[in-house]
């Protein structure tokens, strides 16, 4: 137990960099509580030394043991349970480069998300299948720590758009009606509206459902409010950016002349999509546009840059199919993409401008389906 007092304005300090929480690395307890109600009991925080304020302390030393006794670099905030894991239970697990490692990480988290400034606050979206069964992969907190430093929430509450329960199988019509319709109604009472209203200025989305729906969700989107959609990865499991990833390199090809059949868009960024289920469906003359990936799979979406030269990419080749085909002509959309991307489809798609579209999805018995049609509803 440290024997130096600490001065008021030195612990008032820590409590402010650490944000009112402990400072452990995955702990983030929240002290305030207890601190207004002066609890000292089990979850009291408390303030530890990271070198002992005396030589008989944990990691005491005994020329800087006292020359650090009330410094502000060499205290944490700590929560009960682990102010004694790093002085009694454990003590030979945390050296001191570990303690100070975990408080330098803290007390910059804490900074980046407190000077965030008031004109950044965003809206979350959250949008799947069931988020109260799925919370793990659509969590307010992990959806709250990937904001920062672009964004912080508007609010503690979240947005939810939530698929229900519907008895119809996704490999029947009926199944797509009812989630669109679902969809529908709900971004019309809980978003639409709040947005008309000014009380939403700008949205971050979350989003994790088939493909078909992320874009539809991204229509309607369409750009009534700014919004950033965020993607979701595997490994490590995070919503948060990964800027030092691969990028990735779009590759565009279009029909030869001939083709002259229905239009297909092929989107083989997440998957290899092979040309002969299309065909199968469509027909041998079917025109073929497709954007791929060099080797595509399901975490290839790393970096938000990706999603800018995909929205480019594809507003371009939009125009291009338009140009080419003329007006009145449908497109035939198979996706296998990340989440996000297809929620961009959505949003970049102009209901005036751009021809309509069926939206397939990969049924795993009955192989490629339509499901929602865009612009002829």
């Amino acid at each position: 137990m440290a024997k130096t007092s600490i001065p008021q304005k030195v612990q008032s300090a820590l409590w402010a960099r650490a944000g009112g929480r402990c400072q452990f690395r995955g702990c983030n307890e929240d002290l305030i509580g207890d601190l207004v109600a002066g609890r000292e009991d089990g979850t009291f925080g408390f303030i530890a030394h990271i070198v002992a304020d005396s030589v008989q302390g944990p990691r005491g030393d005994p020329v800087r043991s006292p020359l650090l006794a009330r410094s502000l670099e060499n205290l944490m905030l700590m929560c009960a349970r682990h102010h004694k894991l790093i002085d009694v239970d454990a003590l030979a697990d945390y050296p001191e480069p570990m303690l100070i490692g975990m408080k330098g990480e803290h007390e910059s988290r804490i900074g980046v998300v407190t000077a965030i400034d008031h004109d950044r606050a965003s809206h979350v979206i959250r949008f799947g299948a069931n988020i109260g069964e799925n919370e793990a992969l659509v969590s307010t907190k992990a959806i709250f720590m990937a904001m920062p430093p672009d964004h912080h929430p508007a609010s503690g509450q979240t947005i939810d758009l939530e698929m229900t329960g519907c008895t119809y199988r996704d490999d029947e019509a009926a199944y797509w009606m009812f989630q669109r319709d679902n969809l529908r109604r709900q971004f019309e009472a809980k978003v639409r509206g709040r947005i008309e209203r000014q009380e939403v200025r700008h949205l971050s989305v979350f989003a994790l459902a088939p493909q078909p729906l992320l874009i539809e969700l991204g229509r309607l989107l369409c750009d009534i409010a700014p919004a950033v959609v965020r993607q979701r990865h595997r490994e490590p499991p995070t919503w948060s950016w990964q800027a030092n990833q691969p990028r990735i390199d779009y590759r565009v090809s279009e029909p030869t002349p001939e083709r002259t059949g229905p239009i297909a868009l092929k989107l083989g960024i997440s998957a290899t999509l092979t040309n002969e289920p299309i065909t199968e469906l469509l027909g041998p003359d079917v025109a073929i546009w497709s954007v791929t990936a060099d080797n595509p799979h399901n975490d290839i979406l790393r970096h938000p840059d990706d999603q800018v030269v995909f929205r480019q990419t594809l507003r371009r080749l939009l125009d291009r199919i338009k140009t080419t085909h003329g007006e009145g002509q449908l497109i035939h959309v198979f996706p296998a993409m990340p989440a996000s991307l297809a929620v961009e489809l959505g949003r970049i798609w102009m209901p005036k401008a751009d021809l309509a579209m069926t939206i397939y999805d990969k049924n795993r018995t009955a192989g490629f389906m339509p499901t929602i049609t865009l612009g002829r509803d």
